[in-house]
């Protein structure tokens, strides 16, 4: 394996489960950046040497870009670490949030964070050996609670919300098409019983008026204008049979069935076939006119050829009913964007008596609703010179406009359905707005994270004061102003003098004692630190000696941070 390769296998590696984008990488190095920042502040604070602060700034990035694939070691490594290096201490804010989201199972992170907590307090204990161990307990508990747990509780909280909600999603979806192949079955089973009837009844009818009519049309007591007549009665009732049959097809399979070439021929059904309706029709005895098309023929999806077909053939349909004898004209015009086919016919020369007129009143509806399945429309309006006109406008591309016909819980039915193969889409803030889990809703969500977040500003904010409670009781009693000083005398008693001095019990005078001059042999001595210090790189300090009971000693000397 090349050193390329090597390469590569350890990024993919580093990265974890997680593809690692160049956003989430661009992440990532900021907050280490920022990270090490705060932490070169810290141990600017605390005095740290230069080696110090190269180190704490190289263990955040690597436990930062570890994160991803390690999450609970680089949570334990980052609390046992920052006891020695306090450049290290803000990273586990991160880490922790990373930790509860990624470590799988709640022993397992039960685990992580007690190691992290034993590892923290051990350390700080070891580490800040001159204070009294209760209260390193008591100040490191506070922190890891600050640091670790609550971004800890808070990630968790947030990954298995994502969770529970993708969890939802994908059984909202896998619901949402077991509704629809519902729905699409008791649409198949109620098509195919439409269909049986119009086979059995209609088809029936049609087929006596087709054997009556050829049976008449051969009558040798007809006229030649009644027998032609005839035909033309025989011959629609044969077409009519056709449509009738594809109709029927529609209905029980969903597709066109093609006509037998052996039979009648059919009439097209399309923008093609307008001039044959238009041609039957005058035969019959209209005064019809398809006039010359304008602009340049394009064609049509098969849909939208179909309905401007329909269109026309139920135009003229209500034009022969409504207003018998008035003359009809048929146009099409192909428009930029969009085929119009328009019919107009004149005044009636008299309105048909009532009762010979059947209608059902549903035609314009139902072209209407035909257009508008196309993505077009259908104007039908009077003239001004008392006719009346039916415009339809089609697309020359169709966009099928199909209503949802089962109740949309979740307004996700169209992602489900789409993802029937490729599994749902991850709409979250669909999810977020509409979903409610557990009889809480968004508001539940957002009041529990702000209560989180509430908790722990308010234990932040008990260390805050805890610590500072804890440095001003160790400052009063570590110092003693210059005047105090001047007031003893070499040779007092040392249960006399002890009594006026402060109690000296602080972390900050340990070990103050010997970094003066040399003590007198087989003495006891303790230091105090001076009230007037405001120097910037030293303290000076005050040192008392004992022995055999008497003060043997005292010295003021500067000590160098």
């Amino acid at each position: 394996m090349d050193a390329t390769a090597k390469i590569r296998a350890g990024w993919n590696w580093l990265q974890g489960p997680e593809p690692w984008t160049r956003r989430m990488l661009a992440g990532d190095l900021a907050i280490a950046a920022m990270v090490t920042l705060l932490g070169l502040g810290v141990e600017a604070l605390d005095t740290g040497s230069t080696v110090r602060m190269v180190a704490g700034g190289a263990a955040v990035f690597a436990l930062v870009l570890l994160r991803r694939r390690l999450p609970g070691a680089t949570l334990v490594a980052s609390a046992a670490a920052s006891s020695f290096l306090p450049g290290t201490v803000l990273v586990t804010i991160p880490l922790s949030w990373s930790a509860g989201r990624r470590i799988v199972g709640v022993g397992r992170a039960l685990t992580v964070f007690a190691l992290a907590f034993l590892a923290s307090v051990g350390f700080s204990v070891v580490e800040l050996s001159q204070m009294k161990p209760l209260l390193v307990i008591v100040f490191s508990t506070l922190m890891f609670l600050v640091t670790t747990v609550m971004p800890g509780l808070a990630s968790r909280y947030w990954s298995q919300r994502r969770t529970l909600l993708r969890a939802l999603q994908e059984r909202n979806g896998q619901l949402m098409r077991e509704r629809a192949m519902v729905a699409g079955q008791a649409r198949l089973r109620e098509r195919q019983r439409i269909a049986q009837d119009m086979h059995d009844s209609l088809g029936h009818q049609l087929a006596l008026i087709a054997v009556h009519t050829g049976a008449l049309e051969v009558d040798p007591q007809l006229t030649d204008r009644q027998r032609e007549a005839v035909g033309v009665l025989r011959q629609a009732s044969v077409s009519a049979m056709h449509e009738l049959r594809e109709v029927v097809g529609i209905l029980r399979d969903g597709v066109e069935e093609a006509a037998p070439v052996e039979e009648a021929q059919p009439a097209a059904r399309g923008v093609a076939g307008i001039a044959g309706i238009v041609e039957a029709a005058r035969a019959a005895g209209t005064d019809v006119r398809l006039l010359a098309a304008q602009g340049r023929p394009r064609p049509l999806a098969a849909a939208c050829d179909h309905a401007a077909y329909r269109i026309a053939q139920e135009a003229l349909t209500n034009a022969y009913k409504h207003a018998p004898g008035a003359a009809i004209t048929v146009e099409l015009r192909y428009e930029d964007d969009s085929l119009v086919v328009e019919i107009a016919n004149g005044p009636a020369p008299a309105r048909p008596a009532a009762g010979e007129v059947v209608s059902g009143g549903q035609g314009l509806t139902g072209l209407r609703e035909r257009a508008r399945l196309v993505g077009g429309m259908v104007h039908a309006g009077g003239t001004e010179d008392g006719g009346f006109r039916v415009a339809g406008v089609l697309p020359y591309g169709a966009e099928p406009a199909g209503a949802v016909d089962v109740a949309d819980d979740f307004g996700q039915q169209a992602q489900a359905l789409a993802a029937a193969a490729a599994g749902p889409p991850m709409d979250w803030a669909a999810v977020d707005r509409e979903l409610v889990v557990r009889g809480r809703s968004r508001t539940g969500g957002v009041a529990l994270g702000c209560g989180i977040a509430f908790a722990a500003l308010v234990v932040f904010v008990i260390v805050i004061g805890a610590v500072m409670t804890l440095l001003l009781g160790s400052v009063t009693k570590s110092m003693m102003s210059p005047e105090e000083y001047e007031l003893f005398r070499i040779g007092e008693s040392e249960q006399a003098v002890r009594d006026r001095l402060p109690s000296g019990e602080s972390f900050l005078t340990e070990g103050l004692d010997r970094k003066g001059p040399q003590k007198p042999a087989g003495s006891a001595c303790v230091a105090w630190l001076s009230s007037a210090n405001d120097e910037l790189d030293g303290d000076t300090v005050f040192r008392f000696c004992f022995k055999d009971g008497k003060l043997v000693d005292k010295q003021s000397y500067e000590v160098k941070q």
